[in-house]
């Protein structure tokens, strides 16, 4: 049997502090024009053993950037629902398929509005904290973020010396990465996120995941609030960038951002992993002195073209109703059966297909 079921936008009044989103976060500057996307994510999975459940992550961030309308689902479920870890935050679609159902399938549909997002860093103004979390929940270590040991060294000896303020200390992270990271691409999806490995090994090549998950535990260990924001590009870029944008199949466009807290300027949008990525698969034989790269590495510290939806900031998610490990953080579908838990890298085995399409 096929159901149907809308599934509202989440109130704010009810989940806006365990999403822990500011109602006041960085300002767009100067205003930029809402653009609607429509994005479905679509699971088939054959020959199913046992009871079949799936997490799929939905678009939770509400900010300046993004205005979540709702989700839409459709599938042969025996119970589908939102739900939201606990302890992480992270929210997400639930399916569960009976015993005798061995050919799950579902598809969700989600609707947001984003904008571009630009901080004017030559304005400095009071910038409120608003979050429904405290300053200490986002300074915090996680599993694959730790903020002591080689990080916190690698933080004051190598990166602060010459940096004072907050400000100089966000960019100054945000320069070292630059210069000292690289975009691997034998890297599998997104990349873990284990900076301590990258440091401890002087392995400094990943994806988003890694190189931004740096940006963030560096900040952090700094003492500067950040967090990450898990998602996945939508639409290609206006700007020009190749490389910084996709449409149509997004099955493995998934991307991470980052964000840093600045006293006199609030939540400020940063991405030295998309400069490597520039560097890397822009065009052929680009390198940090180029003038594209230049243009990239100046306008990803402080701004982001959305182009791109915000599923959640959430790390170390237990996802709920699982019976395996907890995951590092939630982009891609997850799913298990009787026989264990699918490789959410490969969607085409896992057989899950995501699309995006901008609606005019």
């Amino acid at each position: 049997m096929r159901r149907r079921h809308f599934i509202a936008a989440v109130s704010s009044t009810v989940f806006g502090a365990a999403l822990g989103h500011s109602a006041r976060p960085a300002r767009a500057d100067p205003e930029p024009v809402w653009r609607s996307f429509e994005v479905k994510t679509s699971i088939k999975m054959r020959d199913a053993a046992g009871v079949t459940r799936a997490w799929l992550p939905i678009p939770a961030v509400r900010s300046t950037y993004q205005r979540v309308l709702g989700n839409l689902w459709e599938g042969n479920v025996r119970t589908a629902r939102i739900v939201a870890d606990p302890v992480s935050y992270a929210t997400m679609l639930y399916a569960e398929w009976a015993a005798d159902q061995t050919q799950p399938m579902i598809e969700l549909t989600s609707r947001v509005d984003t904008r571009d997002l630009h901080v004017d860093l030559t304005k400095p103004r009071s910038a409120e904290w608003a979050d429904g979390r405290p300053r200490e929940f986002y300074l915090r270590p996680t599993k694959l973020i730790p903020t002591h040991g080689v990080v916190l060294d690698t933080a004051r000896r190598e990166i602060m010396r010459n940096a004072h303020s907050d400000l100089d200390k966000a960019r100054a992270i945000y320069e070292w990465i630059v210069e000292n990271t690289f975009r691997d691409p034998q890297v599998r999806g997104c990349g873990t996120g284990d900076i301590r490995f990258m440091l401890e090994t002087g392995n400094l090549g990943g994806k988003c995941a890694d190189l931004n998950a740096l940006y963030v535990g560096l900040a952090r260990a700094a003492g500067l609030p950040a967090r990450d924001v898990y998602g996945i590009r939508v639409a290609d870029s206006r700007l020009g960038y190749k490389s910084l944008g996709k449409s149509g199949d997004i099955s493995k466009a998934q991307h991470h951002r980052a964000e840093v807290w600045l006293q006199q300027f609030g939540w400020v949008p940063v991405d030295p992993a998309d400069v490597r990525k520039v560097v890397l698969e822009e065009e052929a034989g680009l390198t940090l002195e180029h003038p594209r790269v230049q243009e990239a590495r100046q306008r990803l510290f402080g701004s982001w073209e959305m182009n791109w939806m915000a599923y959640n900031t959430a790390h170390d998610v237990a996802l709920p109703g699982s019976n395996g490990t907890v995951i590092g953080f939630l982009m891609y579908p997850q799913a298990e059966t009787a026989a264990g838990r699918r490789d959410s890298l490969d969607p085409d085995n896992f057989s899950y297909r995501i699309t995006a399409r901008e609606i005019l």
